[in-house]
């Protein structure tokens, strides 16, 4: 997916144009994989002059504790973060959905694969984006003969740049086989999640999730999805998940940043439950959306809403 980014990005300390923005070919974090990252949407308003930007501190909460987890030091806590986020989307006044891409990474140039002692930087940029998939019947996919990282290998619940060769070398298997995606087991044969996604599955009217102990990500979309289901009165489990629950399965969709909320109506080339999109798929992905896109109060305080036009008058 190629795509043209906003003009402004925030790097090592200051914002500045985009292709102002340049790192060395030795850097650390481009050799071996040394940086993490996020992805943050923001959704224009209903109004058509506030970007409302989801889940924002939640966001930034785990890029930190990302970094953590390979020694880098952001030198920024989570309220400058977000302020940042915020000065980036003035500055760029977008008028359409965007995504963000903070990324920190080891920027020294030091040979040799290790954590301590290598110098970190980290950088915040902006693009336009939409809907990730557009297939409205839903997705067909496929259970990967890939297996999802170990977190005792590389920590799976932390979004670490280089680990994401598995999300690659999973979905480019996916779609040269003729899906749209796939399904990890883990190293137990256990389900974990999508290629780059958190999935949940519906039996007999129960929301059904992989555990945080399935080496998934501990997704932001995946804790907002499963509160909008224990609210609407939804029977939740979050437990250990068979390969064969997702061939009986009455409905499957994935959720994530990226993904948001999209229903998967195939897998395996068998239909999953009468092979269209499911109720509760459907109940929870409006209740998603309404939110995000400021149609209703509920759940206002997942939204950090900043005002373009009156931003774009102030400059």
């Amino acid at each position: 997916m190629q795509v043209s980014h906003l003009p402004y990005c925030y790097f090592e300390g200051e914002i500045i144009p985009i292709e102002d923005a340049k790192v060395s070919i030795a850097t650390h974090a481009l050799q071996y994989g040394t940086g993490v990252f996020a992805g943050i949407r923001g959704y224009l308003d209903r109004d058509g002059s506030t970007i409302n930007i989801f889940r924002l501190r939640d966001h930034m909460t785990r890029f930190s504790q990302s970094a953590g987890l390979i020694k880098i030091d952001l030198g920024v806590d989570i309220d400058g973060l977000c302020e940042i986020a915020v000065e980036l989307t003035r500055r760029n006044a977008p008028t359409s959905n965007i995504y963000f891409r903070p990324y920190a990474y080891k920027s020294g140039l030091d040979l040799g694969p290790t954590l301590r002692g290598v110098d970190n930087n980290f950088a915040i940029y902006l693009l336009p984006l939409d809907n990730y998939y557009s297939a409205e019947d839903g997705l067909s996919v496929m259970v990967s003969s890939w297996s999802r990282i170990q977190d005792n290998a590389i920590p799976a619940r932390g979004k670490i740049s280089g680990a994401y060769i598995n999300s690659a070398i999973t979905k480019d298997e996916a779609v040269e086989y003729g899906f749209d995606d796939a399904i990890l087991l883990n190293s137990r044969g256990k389900v974990s999640e999508g290629s780059a996604c958190n999935m949940m599955l519906v039996r007999r009217g129960v929301l059904i999730t992989p555990p945080v102990t399935a080496d998934i990500l501990e997704g932001i979309t995946r804790r907002s999805v499963l509160q909008i289901a224990r609210d609407a009165g939804i029977a939740v489990e979050e437990r250990e998940v068979d390969r064969t629950e997702l061939y009986v399965a009455d409905e499957i969709f994935f959720c994530g940043t990226g993904v948001q909320v999209t229903p998967v109506t195939k897998i395996d080339r068998r239909p999953v439950g009468n092979g269209k999109v499911g109720p509760i798929t459907s109940r929870i992905q409006r209740t998603f959306f309404d939110t995000v896109q400021g149609k209703t109060a509920e759940y206002r305080e997942w939204l950090t809403p900043v005002a373009i036009e009156a931003a774009v008058a102030a400059d």
